[in-house]
């Protein structure tokens, strides 16, 4: 069954990003939430994991996040979609399961 998956600590506080994708399946979404979203960012230390991992999941990053961290109009990683709140909840509608990463 497909999820979406809700990663919400910074990539450099913890490994549950690289746990999140090392356990989505192919059709799943992942939306970087919080802190999470420095791992969207084009010359982040997550760009690798993430760059890959865009090739088998849908990424997306939340825009109110990126700019109440001062991140808006950072690049980010050329398959990580930028989404609002609306789009947050298209995303919940559209995944019959959601997976919470903390």
């Amino acid at each position: 069954m497909r999820a979406l998956h809700l990663v919400h600590r910074s990539p450099f506080e913890n490994n549950v990003l690289r746990c999140c994708v090392a356990r989505a399946a192919r059709g799943d979404s992942v939306l970087l939430l919080e802190n999470a979203v420095y791992a969207a960012l084009l010359d982040g230390a997550m760009a690798g994991v993430v760059a890959d991992a865009t090739k088998w999941l849908r990424m997306a990053v939340l825009i109110p996040d990126l700019e109440a961290r001062g991140l808006a109009g950072v690049e980010l990683l050329p398959d990580v979609e930028a989404i609002d709140y609306d789009g947050f909840v298209d995303l919940a509608v559209a995944y019959p399961v959601i997976v919470t990463w903390s």
